[in-house]
């Protein structure tokens, strides 16, 4: 499987201005800038991009664990905050709620940590990952 996406940017880093579109067109012509990276301007940004990518990502990888050894998953909602110092990602972390009947804290806590290890985006970073996850 093979998945894709395309940016477009005209004029300088700070002045100019890009558009992000993916294979699926759920962004189409999604509008990035420095304003919308750096500060608070109207737009996406790379990093919040991989901080949905990690946590879908992270979230599905939990649900195939549990669900694999007979959990019933109600819900798992997942937020990624994505660190980055001096132009480098340092770390991405997971803040994980989730209601699965009948089970323990620790084995919750113990397939969130595989996931974390094992989700197809967590084993594409070079940086530091951590959670905390609860159980409700």
């Amino acid at each position: 499987m093979k998945r894709n996406a395309t940016a477009v940017w005209k004029g300088s880093v700070k002045e100019g201005k890009g558009s992000l579109t993916t294979q699926s067109t759920t962004l189409n012509n999604t509008q990035y800038s420095f304003n919308s990276r750096f500060e608070d301007g109207v737009g996406t940004n790379p990093e919040e991009l991989v901080a949905a990518a990690h946590a879908g990502c992270f979230t599905m990888q939990l649900s195939a664990f549990l669900t694999e050894v007979g959990f019933t998953v109600e819900n798992i909602e997942t937020k990624c905050v994505i660190n980055l110092e001096a132009g480098t990602i340092v770390g991405s972390h997971l803040t994980v709620n989730a209601t699965i009947p009948g089970i323990s804290n620790d084995d919750f806590q113990a397939f969130v940590t595989k996931a974390e290890e094992n989700c197809p985006i967590s084993k594409l970073f070079n940086t530091e990952i951590t959670s905390t996850a609860t159980l409700v």
